[in-house]
């Protein structure tokens, strides 16, 4: 079954004169992504086509508000250029390999013990950290009178905020819910409480402590920019759960070395070779144990230290065993009968889609490549010929369409999205082939958080996440991959998952009564999730913020979790360049 990280791409619009106003919303007027319509006083935007949508009506509709100001103030409206969805998550892709019916119990090939796991001595997380944000000019602050309560720091229109952050505007202090997007304002977003009145110089308008520069930026203020922006609690835990390791680190690494990072140590003392072996006897043979162990010291995330007391032991042999099971039913053989062994033995058998291959017909997972709006944010490759190259499933995750294969090269090859849409087949017999799954692991998909941080805790559902079944459990991380776990009976591919999981934490000594195992009448992740984080950059389209970059909820080329692209939405977005 294919492997999918959810994509909203957006195609830039371009501003009309700031002196139009938007026209009053018709409920039998029809309105493309990006038109704009005025309504009891505010302008409001179409994310997708609609017609008799009130707007602001409802929580999830298709308008969302881009000013608070009266339509007698002038506003720039969007050109009306369709824009893709940014929500609802895309229809999973039925799996490539059948599912059979259930077979009759084999005789069980005798499983080895569990190998005793030495205690690894806890070490701090390392953490990203941000270039400091340049230095305000000191300013007397009134201490406020006896009784008072103090403005907290001045709340900033173009940052978000975390759960539990305060800010003040206005002179009242306002503290978050949970996650606050950008340029939701408090007294006005259900998303902040109104912590009382405050005095002192804290509280401003939005403007922020450090205000964009007038005009084009220079390269180190977008940096600084940068930085500010995502100096958060939320972008260094995400930051430090991303991270990668340099390929000099990861090519010197291989089974056995005393200078093997921390996490593939952990990796070995849970899965030595010859227990590797025992579990993927009928693997392809480009999928080696070094090569695990590398894709493994990639993302040192995995299977790493916590300083904060959580169990490392325990997360990592949960994470393999999450890891193994959808190997299983990703690439697996499916048939005892053909393989003689237990199908939760059977995975890694297949590096490319079944039927698949560079030179036959169909299986292009390519028609985003006529899409002007897809192709602009991952351009496909070509043949010689001019065709298009083939994004079908590759890998131990088996990868897909060119969305996905744009964002593992940027993170694989220093930002560089071409490697892999150009040569796509790298995914398959290169060692790739296994840190694509990694990666997969590590990386959240707004609005669904990442395999990793399901496991660990990072991710902490809120009222939404909750009411739609979803936890920090094993059927969660279905939900993420393919969301088999929504009808009232069991999926046959969610119940391999799900046998497959069993056994292999049997084996490696996690006990899933410690975890709901329900995977039924479960619903998707959406936009309310506390995993709708805003990590990408997308143009600032607020009037006066010129040459600037904001963070948002769907997916762009420029991953604000990737340090620089900041600078490079700028520079593309704006046409310009920062010196």
């Amino acid at each position: 079954m294919k492997t999918k990280i959810q994509i909203t791409a957006l195609l830039a619009a371009m501003f009309m004169s700031a002196s139009l106003m938007a026209a009053d919303w018709s409920a039998s007027s029809t309105y493309t992504a990006g038109a704009t319509a005025s309504y009891k006083g505010q302008t409001w935007k179409a994310k997708w086509w609609t017609q008799g949508n009130v707007p602001g009506a409802e929580q999830w509709g298709p308008w969302e508000l881009v000013n608070t100001v009266p339509t007698s103030v002038p506003s720039p409206v969007p050109t009306k250029v369709p824009t893709p969805v940014p929500s609802p998550v895309p229809t999973a892709v039925p799996t490539k390999v059948p599912t059979p019916a259930p077979t009759p119990a084999p005789t069980k090939v005798p499983t080895p013990a569990p190998t005793p796991v030495p205690t690894a001595v806890p070490t701090p997380l390392p953490t990203a950290v941000p270039t400091p944000a340049p230095t305000p000019v000191p300013t007397a602050v009134p201490t406020p009178a006896p009784g008072t309560i103090a403005c907290k720091a001045a709340w900033v229109s173009s940052s978000s905020y975390v759960g539990g952050s305060v800010v003040s505007y206005a002179n009242h202090n306002y503290t978050a819910k949970w996650w606050v997007n950008a340029a939701e304002e408090p007294g006005k977003s259900a998303t902040w409480t109104d912590s009382g009145a405050c005095t002192g110089s804290g509280g401003g308008s939005g403007g922020g402590t450090t205000p964009p520069p007038d005009g084009v930026p220079t390269l180190s203020q977008a940096l600084a920019r940068e930085a500010e922006l995502t100096n958060n609690d939320f972008f260094r835990k995400v930051k430090a759960s991303v991270r990668t390791a340099s390929n000099t680190i990861v090519d010197a690494v291989a089974p056995g070395k005393s200078d093997n990072p921390l996490n593939v140590k952990r990796v070995e003392a849970l899965v030595p070779e010859q227990k590797f072996q025992y579990y993927f006897s009928v693997r392809h043979p480009s999928y080696t144990y070094q090569r695990f162990l590398q894709a493994i010291a990639k993302f040192p995330g995995i299977c790493d230290d916590y300083s904060d007391g959580r169990n490392a032991d325990q997360i990592c042999r949960r994470s393999l065993a999450t890891m193994f099971a959808h190997f299983a039913q990703e690439t697996g053989g499916h048939s005892v009968t053909q393989y003689g062994i237990d199908e939760w033995r059977q995975a890694l058998v297949h590096v490319r889609e079944m039927g698949c291959t560079e030179t036959g017909t169909g299986c292009g997972y390519n028609t985003e490549c006529t899409d002007p709006v897809f192709n602009g944010v991952w351009t496909c490759g070509k043949n010689a010929d001019g065709s298009f190259k083939k994004y079908f499933g590759r890998g131990a995750k088996q990868l897909s369409y060119n969305y996905n294969y744009g964002p593992f090269s940027q993170v694989m090859f220093s930002g560089d999205q071409t490697k892999l849409l150009n040569d796509p087949d790298q995914v398959a017999e290169s060692w790739l082939n296994m840190a694509s799954a990694t990666f997969f692991f590590v990386y959240p998909q707004p609005p669904k958080p990442s395999m990793l941080h399901v496991i660990d805790g990072t991710w902490v559902p809120n009222a939404q996440d909750k009411a739609r079944g979803l936890g920090n459990d094993f059927p969660t991380t279905i939900q993420i991959i393919n969301a088999e776990c929504q009808d009232a009976t069991l999926k046959p591919a969610a119940k391999n998952r799900i046998d497959y999981y069993t056994e292999f934490a049997r084996d490696l000594g996690w006990d899933i009564k410690q975890e709901s195992m329900n995977c039924t009448n479960m619903q998707r992740f959406e936009k309310g999730s506390s995993a709708a984080y805003p990590i990408f950059w997308e143009k600032t389209w607020g009037a006066g913020q010129d040459n600037q970059c904001q963070l948002v909820d769907y997916q762009t080329p420029y991953n604000a979790l990737i340090e620089g692209n900041y600078v490079k939405c700028v520079e593309k977005n704006w046409n310009v360049k920062l010196k």
